[in-house]
């Protein structure tokens, strides 16, 4: 029987837009770097709930980390080459060196550990394409959650009314109806 880890890599490359994402991203050659949040977290979802296709993404979260240059147009011009190379992907590009400064953390030392601060557990996973063409998976909060049929705030987090109102606007309950929340 599969990991859980293999089952997400093998459904990454049974997806044609997911693995032509991460390939386009890992031309970009950024430190760090992952396709995070929504990108694993919703295609997890959609094959637990029996789902042949995959759930249309509203954006595809690139996170990387690079202390030196934290200024948002080094993340607008490397959006922007993606958007070039592949249009039809609707990419957003995320410096986590400088996302400490919006939730008053310290600065992070790693795309991991800006990940583990995310809202939900279930979020905080990324996966990438390494330079052998091998896809590679960082959770910093494990796997279990985002297997589990669960949305779970992340105690990291604590901040309850973020993490119900993500709960209630992105509409996940409505779309994976098996899932449930967990306080």
């Amino acid at each position: 029987m599969a990991t859980m880890e293999q089952q997400i890599m093998t459904w990454l490359r049974e997806e044609p837009l997911h693995l032509q994402a991460l390939t386009q991203a890992s031309t970009q050659n950024l430190n760090d770097a992952w396709l995070a949040a929504g990108f694993v977290r919703n295609l997890v979802w959609d094959r637990l709930h029996g789902y042949t296709q995959a759930t249309p993404l509203n954006d595809i979260d690139v996170v990387y980390f690079n202390s030196q240059d934290c200024s948002v147009e080094t993340d607008e011009r490397y959006e922007q080459r993606l958007k070039a190379q592949s249009p039809e992907l609707p990419w957003s590009v995320k410096n986590q060196a400088r996302m400490h400064e919006r939730h008053g953390h310290m600065p992070y030392a790693s795309s991991a550990e800006a990940m583990s601060y995310w809202v939900e557990v279930e979020t905080a996973i990324g996966a990438r394409m390494n330079t052998d063409g091998q896809i590679e998976l960082n959770a910093p909060l494990g796997l279990d959650a985002l297997f589990a049929f669960s949305i779970t705030p992340n105690p990291r987090h604590a901040i309850p009314a973020v993490f119900a109102e993500r709960v209630r606007s992105k509409g996940w309950l409505s779309r994976w109806p098996k899932l449930s929340v967990k306080a």
